[in-house]
Parts: structure tokens; sequence; C-alpha cells
């Protein structure tokens, strides 16, 4: 193994990642409160409530462009083509609904002092059965997301000449040991170099790449010479039966983005509503580095990178392309963008579990202290969990893990945002509909090989949609109708609260 190790890239990640792994066991006491960062769950898993504009905009950014976006976009890209872009109108139509949604949510959370989702659905529903579903919900769809980190992790350490588990094994202690000890300060912290570092990666690949290449009129025309040869549904332009499932998949992991435990402890973290509305209006200017990034698929095609894994495209066009030790930099870069995010998410995860099923079912009683110490500790089971998806999980993309959470984590979508404006929905109608969403949606991923579409027969012609957000269609006609029948039985029983 040692012959075919890149030593110059290799000393620069590990250089990089040392320095992040420092500044994570250090983050405890950075911005820390009237308590212990350790000693108290808001401290540890929402730093304090007190982060601000920038803060929120770099650590938001951090967890919600994540490997997914450097690896698995790009891989997607480069398989099929235009169809890999649905990321990029998702992460347009996402920020209009933060702005007007999130700010509400936090408002209610702050006025209350909710740590997780599963807290505003019990707060808003008195409803022990649909808070315990909403977490077990959330702890579930984030572990194939952490999954996806891991993998991103994997791809540029193989690309260094690393082979074997123990690589992925050391990062993964290192990342377990900092959450516990710093909880979310240490991602947020760590997000300012990660974002800082992908940027210039970003910004120099789409200059020095299409240069090398003879320009963006060669690549597009390598990339589409290869969708040609390879024909089926792949090309530069979409096909009229794409075009549902494009939407379908764009709009679904839309809605489905600020859902998760990771997205929305960085909402719970913010110190006011406008802090949110302001990030609402700053952070689209990821979507123009997420556009950046997806173009490297096409790049690859130029650079006649041929690969056994689309996973692989994005590391193995670096290290053609580039030198050592920028290859190196740029493998750093993808790192830490894959730690950040698997970090919080773990904490969201955690928050989950301590607050919605060991508090509300083990130790009622238990104190602030015992709070933090449970979460640090399912943090480290969260990230287990999260192993084995990516061990035991057949997928051919590492986006169908980002996907499979989605189609999870929208079926808590009812729950947590209707609940926000209107008191209308009953909480075994939202209970009901979850149950539907959730059985009906992973079975049809299930026995579609967990690909995120599932195609339908309608009038002589197949339809294919992201199984998602049909999943959450279903979820919400189950609701009403069963919210309907549920006041004609009971009709002077009210299983809500006014919302604020």
């Amino acid at each position: 193994m040692a012959d075919h190790i890149d030593w110059v890239p290799l000393a620069i990640f590990i250089f990089f990642f040392i320095l992040v792994s420092v500044m994570g066991f250090f983050a405890a006491r950075w911005k820390s409160g009237p308590v212990s960062a350790s000693a108290h769950l808001d401290e540890w898993g929402l730093g304090g409530r007190r982060f601000g504009t920038w803060i929120t905009w770099f650590l938001v950014g951090g967890d919600f462009y994540t490997a997914y976006t450097v690896i698995a976009v790009p891989a997607l890209v480069y398989a099929v083509g235009a169809f890999g872009f649905f990321a990029l109108p998702y992460t347009i139509i996402v920020y209009p609904f933060v702005f007007a949604v999130m700010p509400v949510l936090w408002k209610v959370a702050h006025a209350n002092g909710y740590v997780t989702a599963a807290d505003v659905v019990h707060g808003t529903y008195n409803s022990r059965g649909l808070e315990l579903a909403v977490a077990i919900t959330g702890m579930v769809a984030t572990m194939p997301y952490i999954a996806l980190q891991l993998i991103g992790m994997g791809v540029v350490i193989k690309a260094m000449g690393l082979t074997g588990e123990l690589p992925i094994v050391a990062a993964f202690i290192i990342l377990a040991l900092y959450t516990y000890s710093s909880g979310l300060r240490a991602p947020a912290l760590i997000a300012f170099v990660k974002d800082i570092m992908i940027y210039i990666v970003v910004l120099v690949a789409v200059v020095v790449v299409p240069a090398k290449l003879g320009g963006y009129g060669a690549v597009f025309a390598a990339a589409n010479d290869a969708f040609t040869e390879k024909g089926g549904a792949t090309g530069l332009i979409l096909q009229p039966s794409q075009m549902l499932g494009y939407a379908t998949l764009a709009l679904g992991s839309a809605l489905a983005a600020f859902m998760y435990p990771h997205t929305l402890t960085g909402i719970f973290a913010s110190k006011s509503a406008d802090t949110i509305r302001k990030n609402a209006i700053l952070l689209p200017a990821y979507t123009l580095l997420l556009g950046l990034i997806a173009l490297l698929g096409y790049m690859a095609h130029a650079a006649n990178i041929t690969v056994s894994s689309p996973n692989d495209v994005v590391p193995l066009l670096f290290k053609a392309l580039f030198p050592p030790w920028f290859a190196g930099f740029a493998f750093s870069a993808i790192a830490i963008g894959a730690l950040v995010p698997a970090a919080v998410m773990s904490i969201g995860a955690a928050n989950l579990f301590t607050r919605n099923v060991w508090k509300s079912y083990l130790d009622p009683g238990i104190s602030h202290a015992g709070e933090a110490s449970v979460a640090k500790i399912a943090s480290l089971v969260v990230k287990l969990g999260a192993l084995a998806f990516t061990l035991f999980l057949p997928t051919q993309y590492a986006i169908d893990l980002q996907l499979l959470g989605g189609l999870w984590i929208l079926q808590t979508f009812p729950a947590l945002v209707f609940g926000l404006f209107t008191r209308w929905f009953r909480a075994e109608g939202l209970l009901l509909g979850w149950a539907v969403g959730i059985i009906w949606g992973s079975w049809t991923a299930w026995s579609n090989a967990l690909k995120p579409l599932a195609t339908i027969e309608l009038g002589g012609a197949s339809h294919s949609f992201y199984v998602g957000l049909g999943a959450l269609i279903l979820n919400v006609v189950v609701a009403a109708i069963a919210t309907i029948v549920a006041a004609r039985i009971a009709p002077d029983r009210c299983s809500v609260v006014e919302p604020l």
C-alpha cells in the first residue's frame, strides 16, 4: 500500500485535518455561556442559542452544503447529465420557505424553551405518540445523511492511495470525540474554515479546469458526446419523460431540507428571528456555488476521467488536473465539508433522543447536566448507525442515501409546519398520515432497490416521480380524512392548542 500513497496530498490533508480537529476540541471555550458548554443541553446542543447572522450563515451553510454537494451532485451529473441539476432549483425554492416559516418556528421554540422539532410538535398537539413519531423519524432519517458524509471522506482518502477501513475509522473517532467534547460550537467554528476552503477550491476549479480542457465549449461538447454514446435517459438537456421526476425531486427536496434535525438545530441556535430572515437572504450565495460544483461532473468527461463508481469523479478530476499540493488542499476541503455536517447531524439526532425519548419516557426528572450527558452518548450511537447504513445498504449513487432520508423526514412536515399556522388538523389524523406515508414510501423505495423515483402508468404512458413527495401527498390526504372522521366522532375534544 505504501508504494501507491500520494504523500504530498496526504501530508497537506493530515495538516488541515489536525487543524480543524484542534479547533473542534477548543471550541468548547468559544462563546461560553453562564454554564459550562458541556453541562447544559442548550449550551452543548444549541451553542447557547446566541449565534448571530454570520455564525449562523456559516453554520447553516456548512451543514446544508455537505459532501452531498461536493461529491454526490457532480457524481450524478457525470452519470446522467442534466437530471443531476435538480439540486439547483431545490436550493432556490427552499429559501423563500425558510424566510416565511422558520422565523415563526424559532419564535415558538424560543418562547417555550424547545430544543427539537418533536418538542414543538408535542407542545402544539399535546400528543406523546406524535412527538415520538417525529423524534424517531428525525433520528433514523439523519443516519443515511451522515453515511453520505462518511462516503465523501472515504472517496478522498481512497484517492490519496489509502485503502481499508482504518482511515475512515480514525476520522470517525476524532469526529466523535470533539463532538462529544464541544457540542455545536465545534462545527460552528470549523464551518468558517470549511466554507472558505470550499469556495477557494471551486472558484479555482471553474477557471483552471476549463482552461486546461479547451474552454467550456469543449467541456460541454465532450459531455454531450459521452452521453450520446451512453444512450438512455442521459444528456445535456432534460428529456420530456424526465420533467416530472426532476420537478418532484426539486420540490420534495426543498420541503425536506429544513425538516432535518441538523438544519433545524442551526435555526434553533440562532439568536433571533431576524437572524434567520437575514440568512434566508444571504444563503442563496451557496446556490451559485452549487451550480459551479455540479459542472465538475461535465468537466470529468472532458478530462477523460473513467471511474468504477461515480462517487470517485471529483477526487480523480482534481488528482489528474492539479498539482499534488492543491489536490491535497481540495481533498482536505471535501473531508472537512463532510465533518462539519456530520457533527451537526449527530448533535441534532442526539437532541431528539434526549428530549423526546429519554426524558419523555425513561427519566422525566432528568437534570440539565443529565440531558447533556445523555445527548453526548446518543451522538456516538447515531454515528455508529450511520456506519451501518454505509456498510450494509446497497446504493449505486451516494445521493440515494440523502434522498432516502428525505423520503422519511418529509413525513414530519405536516405535524411540524401545519401546526404553526392552523389548529384544524388533529393529532390522531397527523399520526395516521405519518404512518401511511412512512410505510408506503419505504415499501416503494425498497421494492425499487432504494431508488428515489417510482413509476406509475397513466393514460398508457409512464410517469416517474419522487417517492418522498408522493408519500407526503398521501400523508396529507390521510391526515385530512382522519381529522374529519375524528372531529365527527369526538367534536368537543380538542387535541391541539392555539398556534402563535
